[in-house]
């Protein structure tokens, strides 16, 4: 069988163009310009999604590329195979940078929003709910944070007067004194 060279660094630039745009990533694009000819290859990636009427796919046959030995059935696809080729690109470079999202931000050349976009969009797509970052949370007095009135800071010395004058208790005098930063 004869290999085809891929020119990685042209088809990352192909995948990169095509998010800073907000399209999707697009083999039968990289097919024309030459980049690979999948009508020369013999194995294809698996999809998840019918071309026809968009419905779920799944694999009936699996055989061995060593022996022939085939696999007649219904078999299961990973939840990855449901992810687009620009989230698998981001998975990828997330995964070989260690999360670490400068390098992401460098190597995928996308800013910083971009890059916890795409996480999110991941997350989602695995079938996960994003936790909110804790500066996402919504402001006070929004529905899902009702507002309530804060204690007035306190000084140690003012607790353990408040203590001594039996207007809290021990354990009342404790818990505040831990809420204070040391």
């Amino acid at each position: 069988m004869e290999k085809i060279k891929i020119d990685k660094d042209a088809l990352k630039r192909e995948i990169r163009e095509s998010m800073k745009s907000g399209h999707h990533f697009n083999v039968d694009q990289v097919v024309r310009e030459g980049m690979r000819d999948i009508k020369h290859l013999s194995k294809f990636p698996v999809i998840s999604t019918c071309p026809i009427c968009h419905g779920d796919l799944h694999v009936v046959r699996l055989e061995c590329d060593s022996c022939g030995t085939g696999l007649d059935g219904k078999f299961t696809l990973s939840k990855f195979n449901y992810l687009s080729p620009e989230h698998l690109y981001f998975i990828e470079v997330f995964v070989k940078n260690r999360g670490n999202i400068k390098a992401i931000e460098k190597e995928m050349d996308i800013s910083y929003p971009t890059v916890k976009k795409m996480l999110d969009e991941v997350i989602i797509g695995l079938g996960y709910t994003p936790e909110p970052l804790p500066a996402e949370e919504p402001a006070p007095g929004t529905p899902e944070t009702p507002v309530t009135p804060e204690a007035p800071k306190q000084t140690r010395l003012e607790i353990i007067e408040k203590l001594n004058k039996g207007e809290i208790t021990v354990a009342e005098a404790t818990e505040l004194l831990k809420k204070i930063k040391k």
